[in-house]
């Protein structure tokens, strides 16, 4: 039988981390369960923030242990996903904050309402509420109705 994992943790590398972590407080309503910081140069090394149930690492880079973050490698293609009890007012919090809308809150097929914005650090993170419960076969069926050009549905 293949071991299974027990919790998947994200980990964000950023140059600055200690302002990252007191971003993601201030803007997302994360908490810091501890920091670990460097004693020689005063980086964080390692620290672990709840977002709601789940843990996310964040440190500092080290590029020479390879540890670097998405400035230094022109963005990343990750994106970070969080259900909230409404993505109005959690985008408003996180612009008013520093982070820069990317696609505004609106109602999407799938009973969302969903809105992506970009952090100081170069992290992409969607909020999103449930405001319609939906199956993933009628999410389909809207998916694909919503791709059909003008010229065929006639």
């Amino acid at each position: 039988m293949p071991l299974q994992p027990q919790q998947l943790c994200p980990y964000l590398i950023v140059k600055g981390a200690q302002q990252a972590i007191d971003f993601y407080v201030r803007a997302f309503g994360a908490s810091v369960d501890f920091s670990l910081i460097d004693p020689g140069d005063g980086r964080v090394g390692h620290a672990e923030l709840r977002f709601g149930a789940t843990r996310v690492f964040v440190a500092d880079e080290y590029p020479d242990f390879g540890a670097v973050g998405p400035e230094r490698l022109g963005g990343s293609p990750v994106k970070l996903h969080l259900d909230v009890d409404d993505a109005d007012a959690f985008v408003a919090q996180a612009v008013r904050e520093g982070a820069v809308i990317l696609r505004p809150v609106r109602t999407e097929f799938h009973g969302h309402r969903t809105g992506l914005v970009s952090d100081p650090f170069g992290y992409s993170w969607f909020a999103a509420s449930r405001v319609q419960e939906i199956s993933p076969e009628e999410m389909q069926r809207r998916w694909a109705a919503m791709m059909v050009k003008p010229e065929q549905a006639s």
